[in-house]
């Protein structure tokens, strides 16, 4: 479902209309600093600036909305990640080993 000209709602999320560039990459990029040039041109150069904007100004227009939808989200990955951490314990304890020892390596 289209919200605006840049922006649409679809699979339980928002996305950049007409893309596969979601509003989360965007917003997250937002809220580290990066202006619509940096993030085009370090992180989505398929975009043109007017979708950025377009879609930036959606996010600015429903903040309170959009902020609430990312924590949601936010909370739900960590609730998935924990259940894979429970359901698998001796994969993720060879993942933390690999960690921890690229982490030491690279020193």
């Amino acid at each position: 479902m289209s919200l605006d000209n840049y922006t649409e709602q679809h699979d339980e999320g928002y996305w950049v209309s007409g893309t596969r560039v979601s509003l989360d990459s965007l917003v997250y990029r937002f809220r580290e600093g990066l202006s619509p040039e940096s993030i085009q041109a370090d992180c989505f150069p398929t975009l043109t600036l007017e979708q950025i904007y377009g879609a930036l100004t959606f996010y600015l227009r429903n903040k309170p909305e959009i902020d609430e939808y990312l924590k949601q989200s936010e909370t739900e990955e960590e609730e998935f990640k924990e259940n894979l951490r429970t359901k698998y314990p001796n994969a993720y304890r060879r993942l933390d080993d690999i960690i921890t020892n690229a982490r030491l390596t690279h020193r």
